[in-house]
């Protein structure tokens, strides 16, 4: 809480005050020497409470470490307020990633994508500084190297196709050998963040306002694959010989079995196996002649995760106008400029109820959705006039523009997970390639 805030000149600021955090009390010495008051350059797009305070403060206790508060300037030239001494403790990595595993199960993730840790040190150390970031580049390395950071979590996977060599002469390579070279792991969570329930597209939706939200394409449970074989047999006598050979098949505890009379007096049987078994449990059931003729073999669809998946369809509470649907977006996203195709007999001044969300590359997924609006972050030319022909208004952001600002949501959840144990931090020289100057 502030109990006095004075100005001097222009960004000079004489402050006394008292503030808690987390359960340690820091005081302010009620008066600063003319030494003690400090000039700062600061823009409105980034949060600089700590900054101004901390250089102020009396502290009855061990004082953060310098790299926990950047002081950004408008050129994104980092630099660290020094002379703390670091309170947090440390975690293991493998505690941090069952952590981020927690927040977003790696099974969430397309089968084409490539998540988890990508690069494992030989001798991990603890971790005390983790980096975020929506793509790992070289500056993003050179800003990891700066304030010796011991993880870096980059939403887009830095190794997607395999490497046949680590050279010099590919900038992927390169990120590859500075993160090994550097003992710095990298952790890629990707498309299970976009899945999870209150992920990316969850966010980025949510910049429509408030609605009724549903998901475009399901998740399914990521258990082992069942099939169903469903057979008769003659007898009772001759149901529990078939049972008794398909007891020897290894994994057979897991399977379920019901049975019901027909009228002719035999056996109607449901088994369902895991696909490991599935042959095993096949080749028994058509050495017998009576079962074989009637076995019938399903995949068993896994349950549904509700609230999971790819994109999201939004049917809002209170309907817009594509005007100030953009105006919306523009907020959400921190963009000054979008990019907008009205749909066919559309205007500025159409209601928008309905929209249509994904992040990233977001047309093989929103393709088709009936909706007033599409939202996401790249579409190519032509999926783009397919939308417009249908009365389909689309928003761009440019790719990561579309995902970038989750990094914020997602460290504050993963602050509240590790507590004091990890500073956590989102890269500054972090951004889309392209620009609209």
């Amino acid at each position: 809480m502030f109990t006095r805030c004075r100005e001097f000149s222009g960004n000079l600021l004489r402050l006394s005050y008292c503030i808690s955090f987390k359960n340690s009390k820091f005081l302010c010495s009620p008066q600063l020497s003319a030494s003690q008051i400090c000039s700062f350059h600061f823009s409105s797009s980034h949060s600089f409470f700590t900054s101004l305070l901390v250089p102020y403060l009396s502290f009855q206790h061990p004082l953060p470490s310098r790299s926990c508060f950047p002081v950004l300037g408008s050129d994104r030239d980092i630099c660290y307020l020094s002379g703390f001494t670091h309170p947090v403790g440390n975690m293991e990595l493998h505690k941090v990633l069952e952590v981020l595993e927690q927040l977003a199960p790696l099974s969430l993730a397309e089968s084409w994508d490539n998540v988890g840790l990508l690069v494992e040190p030989t001798n991990p150390r603890p971790i005390k500084t983790i980096l975020l970031t929506n793509d790992l580049t070289a500056a993003v390395m050179d800003e990891a190297v700066a304030m010796n950071c011991d993880l870096i979590v980059s939403y887009h996977p830095p190794l997607f196709r395999p490497f046949k060599r680590l050279l010099q002469k590919d900038w992927k390579q390169r990120l590859a050998v500075r993160a090994i070279e550097g003992g710095i792991a990298i952790f890629s969570p990707h498309t299970s963040w976009d899945s999870v329930e209150g992920g990316v597209n969850d966010w980025l939706v949510g910049g429509m306002g408030s609605g009724q939200v549903s998901v475009l394409s399901q998740a399914h449970s990521c258990g082992p694959q069942k099939h169903r074989l469903e057979f008769s047999s003659m007898n009772e006598e001759e149901l529990n010989s078939l049972l008794e050979q398909l007891r020897h098949i290894e994994g057979s505890e897991t399977f379920q079995c019901s049975t019901i009379r027909n009228e002719s007096g035999g056996q109607q049987v449901n088994l369902t196996c895991d696909s490991s078994a599935l042959t095993a449990a096949v080749q028994i059931l058509l050495s017998n002649p009576h079962a074989s003729k009637s076995l019938n073999i399903t995949q068993v669809q896994q349950p549904p995760l509700l609230g999971c998946g790819q994109g999201r369809l939004s049917v809002l509470d209170e309907p817009v106008s594509v005007s100030t649907a953009v105006q919306k977006m523009k907020t959400h996203l921190g963009l000054p400029h979008l990019r907008l195709a009205l749909g066919d007999q559309q205007t500025l001044d159409s209601i928008v109820k309905t929209v249509a969300v994904c992040a990233g590359s977001g047309a093989s997924v929103i393709q088709g959705v009936k909706a007033d609006l599409y939202i996401t972050g790249e579409m190519s030319h032509h999926e783009v006039l397919d939308a417009v022909s249908k009365g389909t208004s689309v928003i761009l952001s440019e790719h990561s523009n579309s995902e970038r600002g989750f990094l914020t949501v997602f460290r504050d959840r993963l602050a509240a997970r590790l507590g004091d144990t990890v500073n956590i931090v989102i890269s500054q020289r972090d951004r889309d390639p392209l620009q609209v100057i």
